[in-house]
Parts: C-alpha cells; sequence; structure tokens
C-alpha cells in the first residue's frame, strides 16, 4: 500500500447510528412544534453539521431555530449515541489490519469527539486508532479540510500521503481541498452514479469495508 496514513468519516463510513441520529430529530421535532420528519430525509443530512440538517429538512434557516434544535437534538440523541451506534461489517477488521501493519489510521467526523470516543470504545477498536477528531475541534466544519489537515499535521505526514474514506460529497470534497486522495465508501446514502457525476477525484469506490480492506492490500 502506498499511503503512509488512513482517515475515516465516522457515520456512514464505519459506523451506523440512524436510530440515534432520527429519533433525535423527531424528539427535536415534536418539542418545536413542527411535523415529524421522514426518516429518508433525515438519513439523507448525515455528514452535515447539524445545524444545516435542520435547514436541509426544514428549509428554516432562522438562527435562533437551528440553535434550539441542536440543544433538543443533543438532549435525545447524545444518551442514545453510543447504546445504538454500531460498526459496518468489516470496519473492526480493517482497523485492526492498519494497527497490524503499523500504518496510521484516524477519524475525522463532524459528530462530537467525545461521543466518537465512547462509540469506538465501546465497540473495541478505539485502541485502533491514532486519533480521533471531531467537529468540536474545529471551527470550520467539512468540506473544510481544517480537521482533516490538523489531524495528518499531528503524523508528521504530508495530505499527498494520505487516504481519506468517505461516504459523502461532502466528505470526497474535504479530501480534495487537503489534497489527499479519497475513496468513496458505499455504506450511506450517496451512490456510486452521484459520486461519478461529481467530477470529484476518486481513488477507489468500496461497495463495502471488506472490498476497501482487500483493495489496500490488507
Amino acid at each position: 500500500m502506498d499511503f503512509k496514513a488512513v482517515y475515516f468519516d465516522f457515520d456512514y463510513t464505519l459506523g451506523d447510528a440512524t436510530e440515534a441520529i432520527v429519533a433525535g430529530f423527531q424528539y427535536s421535532f415534536e418539542q418545536m412544534g413542527l411535523p415529524q420528519p421522514e426518516r429518508e430525509a433525515v438519513r439523507r443530512t448525515v455528514g452535515m453539521t447539524l445545524e444545516d440538517s435542520y435547514t436541509a429538512v426544514t428549509g428554516d434557516e432562522t438562527p435562533e431555530h437551528r440553535k434550539q434544535f441542536l440543544v433538543y437534538y443533543r438532549e435525545k440523541a447524545a444518551p442514545l449515541q453510543v447504546e445504538v451506534t454500531r460498526l459496518f461489517p468489516g470496519a473492526a477488521e480493517l482497523l485492526c489490519a492498519l494497527r497490524n501493519a503499523g500504518i496510521p489510521a484516524g477519524v475525522v467526523s463532524t459528530k462530537h469527539t467525545s461521543t466518537l470516543q465512547a462509540v469506538l470504545e465501546k465497540q473495541g477498536v478505539l485502541n485502533c486508532l491514532t486519533s480521533v477528531t471531531g467537529g468540536d475541534q474545529v471551527d470550520r466544519p467539512k468540506p473544510d479540510p481544517q480537521g482533516l489537515l490538523t489531524a495528518i499535521a499531528a503524523q508528521g505526514l504530508s495530505p499527498a500521503e494520505i487516504l481519506y474514506c468517505g461516504d459523502t460529497l461532502i466528505d470526497a470534497r474535504t479530501a480534495q481541498r487537503a489534497g489527499c486522495s479519497f475513496c468513496a465508501v458505499l455504506n450511506g446514502t450517496t451512490t456510486r452514479q452521484e459520486f461519478a457525476d461529481s467530477g470529484l477525484p476518486l481513488a477507489y469506490v468500496a461497495e463495502d469495508l471488506w472490498s476497501l480492506k482487500a483493495w489496500l492490500g490488507l
């Protein structure tokens, strides 16, 4: 493998927190007197910041409403995240294989760092990672590459030596802006065709994490 390190998005790349995310939306909308959101509409927002997810579903850009949504969402979703989030098949094996090969692996996500760490710890893979960078550690969320570039710099590596893996066009743009190679992982709602039509550079499109592991030669 030519890459010196591999970084991953989390939601719909390594793990599935759908039940907690949908529950957070449903509770927030109920508290705000809004009609209940459709499950698939919520799923399609995964990868955005929570405030942008709210706006994507409702069309409401009012700053006060976006902030209120965030408060209600965290009340409901935060306690559920660790309980209900599961890794996708092959995730643990891929992360362990990278560790055993001496290749640093990290997570760069919009999710809160403490939540990521708690989920990864419960799933038994936190010790496979050299870094976990959540949205609370940056002031410019993806697709701005701030978080990814900070994680890369901490390893003393250059972006050209890195593979970033994610499930959304947001992730692909993050990699492009950082100067990293990008692997699209089809665990989420973005299709192979949507990645192809985007014109964004793709080093590989992985149907699942098993195929990514094989492509990396691990």
